[in-house]
């Protein structure tokens, strides 16, 4: 691969000023989102037909959800930047310029774990208005999910964003000098880099098939809400490992914060999708304290009454 790619996938023309700008760009970014979305939630229509829901109710849901996504993760990108000393000034502003390129994702990045966090709540939301059982809609969720994830993940390459370390394997990538961290702007024009975005986008494909197959092959032993838990042990350890190729990455004590997240939700989601399956509530629903098997017991002997039959009477004799 010898390109960079062109964020900007076409511009419209406004016929008035937004925000001091006369054009819109549309980027290649926000597309790719909205595919993996469109994708993600046919998939979750799929599967919940399969479960006897109504298919109407993922779409209908989707906007509650992408709404309370984009909030989350916005706000986790935010904060992960104000930890970092505010690189992009979102608080050296004016109150209203840092709410608009606060909730703008136009202006920065969006953070999965808030985006999935905003998800799970937009999703909830719905289902007490809609009075749809939640977790049951929830769980037809979480393969599409991951489907949307793989496929946004592109975005990233476009934004020449989310790229590992120098690397020489055929599949590095470059990156121009206006998108390199500070680190790697002396580097030769030259080098390459490991996509990262590529290997979080692989490995979520695989997580969504696996997904798909348990949901489909054990779905007579699933419990409401285990897909929401086997999600939160799979892409944990998909993040925990891609985030070793994240230069950028948001550290406490020198450790990435989404590693430490992705090992804390890995451990609680493991434990508690063990419980569920191995402890006292593992027991079918209905089956209380078992009963005592019946005793079998001899039955009493009941004196059996013999009849005799009185003897003939002699006969008679004559004298």
């Amino acid at each position: 691969m010898n390109f960079t790619p062109n964020p900007v996938a076409f511009v419209i023309p406004l016929p008035f000023s937004l925000f001091g700008q006369t054009s819109l760009p549309i980027y290649w970014y926000g597309i790719i989102i909205v595919i993996g979305a469109i994708a993600g939630s046919f998939l979750a229509s799929i599967e919940a037909k399969r479960k006897g829901i109504d298919p109407d109710h993922v779409w209908n849901g989707l906007l509650f959800v992408l709404l309370f996504g984009v909030v989350g993760a916005r706000l986790y990108h935010v904060v992960s930047d104000w930890a970092q000393g505010d690189p992009l000034g979102y608080f050296s502003r004016d109150f209203q310029t840092n709410l608009i390129n606060i909730l703008n994702p136009r202006t920065g990045g969006l953070g999965i774990f808030g985006a999935v966090a905003g998800g799970v709540f937009g999703l909830w939301l719905y289902c007490r208005f809609a009075q749809v059982k939640f977790f049951a809609l929830l769980d037809a969720a979480m393969p599409g999910l991951a489907l949307g994830q793989a496929i946004g993940r592109w975005g990233n390459f476009f934004n020449q964003e989310l790229y590992g370390y120098p690397t020489d394997l055929p599949w590095g990538i470059p990156i121009d000098a206006a998108h390199r961290l500070p680190q790697f702007a002396s580097l030769p024009e030259t080098t390459r880099f490991h996509p990262t975005f590529l290997y979080e986008s692989l490995a979520m494909f695989v997580v969504a098939g696996v997904l798909l197959y348990i949901a489909r092959r054990w779905d007579s032993v699933l419990k409401p809400g285990d897909m929401l838990l086997l999600y939160g042990i799979f892409y944990p350890l998909v993040r925990f490992f891609t985030e070793m190729q994240r230069p950028d990455a948001w550290l406490f004590s020198g450790i990435p914060v989404a590693q430490i997240i992705s090992v804390f939700a890995f451990v609680i989601c493991s434990i508690w999708f063990l419980y569920r399956h191995t402890g006292p509530q593992s027991a079918p629903r209905g089956t209380g304290t078992p009963r005592r098997p019946p005793t079998t017991t001899t039955p009493r002997k009941t004196p059996s009454i013999t009849t005799t039959t009185p003897p003939p009477p002699k006969p008679e004799t004559k004298s």
